[in-house]
């Protein structure tokens, strides 16, 4: 019954920022969930025993002061949780445990390349168990592979770190074409890593490679959330699955599908085809002669993706407009038309590709001292960030303008699209076919 709420909680003072319900433990005698909040608390609630209050974690703020970004439980666990929070640190708990009286002390356990981790030192156990400093500035958003061995972290530094979760050990790196990184998602097998963030793109990482695979431009503006599809039947070989050739079944050669929601109020699907992620070596480059394009479409790339690989021009914002392939009309029931009168929101200008500059792919430069701004000429056309034309710029298959306010949420169910916007609307959306 949609008009009346199983449960319902008001809160004053502080606002709730995420949630989380344990899957693993969840059932009729009992139904666990975390609420993170803007002070810094975490709430545990069980809703199933209509336990009013619940425990509450880092509820005199000693443990870490800033919001709390995402709150998740560790997978197939029944007490260990994570929360994140806008000051980059990302602590583990334990739901049985309590918090202590004093301000923690920690030890260093171990470090690397842009993080340390630490325990917590006390006689008697408390939390939060362990400590991690992640990057610089706040981290936005992290999540486990499937098969919960390895934790994405992303922060507003712009860069994706994985780390094998229980020996804390860094796997891999990935940066941000530039500003910070937002989202973050596995694909069901665990082999590739999406982001999306304040470079407009959504960016395709292999896990197994270490390497960016691609890119896909659609979004105008910010990236709030990326998602996989786990219900589109994979077609390895370009075989399909061997269930016929239902309307909603992908075309024959499509790896994964998934999604992106953005502040644009835009809602993209992209496909990942064999054909981008096991590309043939394309023949050396050679340096362009002075008067050719900055950005020669790559070598090799399957047709349908360079027929739109042109970069916008400078200082005219975003010219690219994605076309959506024949066959795609069913999509044409998510439309929604914007008020007439109503303007664009402003769009931060140095945090748009519109603004990318013609000569080496550079993005102008935020200005000084603006939270997540990065050495460009360092990080430019490295493994941890290639340039635009170094890898294949994907174009969604249907991109959509789905609500009047920036997007927040997106989520892939058996029989539909879930989304939600800051005008604090949820909807379902049907699938295609």
């Amino acid at each position: 019954d949609l008009q009346r709420p199983i449960d319902k909680r008001v809160y004053k003072g502080a606002q709730p920022t995420c949630h989380d319900f344990n899957q693993f433990t969840a059932g009729a005698e009992t139904l666990a969930l975390l609420v993170g909040f803007s002070a810094g608390q975490v709430q545990y609630l069980d809703l199933a025993k209509k336990d009013s209050t619940g425990r509450l974690f880092n509820e005199e703020r000693l443990i870490d002061k800033s919001k709390v970004t995402l709150v998740k439980w560790l997978p197939d666990t029944e007490r260990l949780f994570l929360a994140s929070h806008a000051s980059g640190h990302l602590y583990l708990y334990d739901s049985e445990q309590p918090c202590g009286a004093t301000s923690p002390q920690y030890t260093l356990v171990t470090q690397g390349e842009g993080f340390r981790v630490f325990s917590c030192k006390s006689k008697t156990p408390r939390n939060p168990l362990l400590k991690w400093a992640v990057g610089s500035g706040p981290l936005n958003e992290f999540a486990f592979s499937p098969d919960g061995r390895s934790l994405a972290c992303v922060s507003q530094d712009g860069v994706l770190r994985v780390f094998h979760f229980s020996s804390m050990l860094l796997q891999g790196m990935m940066r941000s074409y530039f500003g910070g990184l937002l989202c973050v998602c596995w694909s069901p097998d665990g082999r590739y890593v999406v982001t999306g963030g304040e470079d407009d793109l959504v960016t395709v990482w292999s896990f197994a490679e270490g390497r960016v695979v691609a890119r896909g431009h659609g979004h105008k503006s910010w990236v709030n959330a990326v998602a996989f599809d786990p219900f589109t039947p994979p077609a390895p070989g370009g075989a399909g699955d061997g269930q016929g050739d239902a309307p909603e079944d992908p075309p024959a050669g499509v790896t994964y599908r998934f999604g992106s929601a953005g502040q644009d109020t835009q809602f993209c699907l992209w496909d990942l085809t064999e054909d981008v992620l096991d590309p043939r070596p394309p023949p050396p480059r050679a340096r362009p002669a002075p008067g050719d394009p900055p950005h020669p479409v790559p070598q090799g790339l399957p047709r349908s993706l360079s027929r739109s690989n042109s970069l916008p021009q400078p200082g005219g914002g975003p010219q690219m407009s994605p076309r959506v392939p024949p066959g795609v009309g069913r999509f044409a029931t998510l439309t929604l038309r914007a008020p007439r009168g109503v303007p664009e929101k402003e769009h931060k200008r140095y945090h748009s590709l519109g603004n990318i500059s013609r000569g080496g792919g550079n993005a102008e430069k935020p200005p000084a001292g603006s939270r997540g701004s990065l050495d460009m000429a360092k990080v430019l056309g490295t493994a941890l960030c290639p340039r635009l034309h170094e890898v294949p710029l994907l174009e969604p298959l249907v991109c959509k303008k789905i609500a009047q306010e920036r997007l927040t949420v997106l989520l892939f169910l058996e029989d539909c699209i879930v989304t939600a916007c800051q005008e604090g609307l949820i909807c379902t959306w049907a699938r295609p076919g």
